[in-house]
């Protein structure tokens, strides 16, 4: 039986000082990407991503975007020059949140010049759009959905933003929204709301403005034909051209991430085999909990599916398994 396997790319959040390190070090190839990117954005991408006295600009959105998607097409270069010598060739992409970008990248319609430089862009409108301390995001976790619909229904302001996976949804919006939400739903019977450390409320309506100024960012970009589909995040919905593409990625601004129904997507497309490539294994942990719940729901006995995370050269070995 043929091997059908997904690359999955993480979002904000699963950065870190470090991260892409030891492959930028391995790795001639690495080392021209983050030159290229540090072109694209006329940022230092290496001391970025690598230097201490950097740790809190690579928190801030305009330089965590590109930081990821940079480090995330390094890293995916290596991987699938691995796979392919083992006649392995991804039959989809998908990315959470930032993440689609490099999604996009690795199916190749979008170049990596391009996608570095539109999630600086990406990232800079919307740290200007809402300034700091007005927005705010929750993650709530084992939620009862009726109960969060309910809630969210009756507070102005408060929204989803991602479904990461059953045991997972994040709500997002102005601050004393979110935080007003997030006590209602304890009051109600969900007893984990965690407010999370983000500089503002994303994938929320508050964000609409943004979302318009990026299609102009994104008409100079040039799209190509895909090697092969990628999930969207707007609609979980599989991208097989570029037509909608540019309209999918402005929409995604201010719309939640369906995550968690992309994985249940590609369960019923026939993956086997989910390969997260970036820092972290953030993807991992909402893939098996979603397997899981979709397993139990489905009464569908899944069978072997692997799940592996690649985010240092030594991680390359896990990919010898397969």
């Amino acid at each position: 039986m043929s091997m059908k396997a997904a690359i999955l790319y993480p979002g904000q959040g699963a950065q870190y000082t470090g991260m892409c390190r030891e492959f930028y070090d391995s790795y001639e190839i690495v080392r021209e990407l983050f030159s290229e990117a540090s072109e694209a954005t006329g940022l230092d991408m290496a001391e970025l991503c690598f230097s201490e006295e950097k740790t809190r600009e690579l928190s801030l959105t305009q330089y965590t975007q590109p930081a990821m998607v940079c480090a995330e097409l390094a890293m995916t270069g290596i991987v699938k020059d691995v796979l392919s010598k083992k006649g392995i060739e991804p039959a989809y992409s998908a990315g959470l949140s930032l993440g689609e970008y490099a999604a996009i990248a690795e199916c190749g319609a979008m170049s990596f010049q391009d996608a570095v430089h539109t999630v600086y862009e990406r990232g800079r409108l919307m740290a200007e759009a809402v300034p700091e301390g007005v927005g705010a995001m929750a993650a709530v976790l084992n939620p009862d959905e009726a109960i969060l619909n309910e809630v969210l229904s009756e507070t102005e302001g408060a929204y989803v933003a991602n479904y990461n996976s059953p045991a997972q949804i994040v709500i997002t919006g102005y601050k004393e929204a979110v935080e007003e939400a997030a006590a209602k739903l304890q009051q109600r019977g969900i007893k984990r709301c965690v407010m999370l450390n983000v500089s503002g409320p994303f994938h929320s309506p508050i964000l609409k403005e943004a979302g318009e100024k990026l299609s102009e960012v994104l008409r100079d970009v040039e799209l190509k034909p895909l090697s092969h589909p990628y999930y969207a995040n707007i609609d979980a919905g599989l991208v097989t051209d570029t037509e909608d593409i540019k309209d999918k990625l402005v929409r995604q601004v201010s719309g939640s991430v369906h995550f968690r129904q992309i994985i249940e997507a590609m369960i019923e497309d026939g993956v086997d085999t989910f390969i997260e490539v970036g820092p972290g294994k953030t993807l991992c942990g909402f893939v098996q909990k979603t397997l899981r719940a979709f397993s139990k729901a489905s009464g569908q006995e899944l069978g072997h599916i692997s799940l592996l995370n690649i985010e240092t050269p030594s991680d390359l070995e896990k990919l010898s398994e397969l």
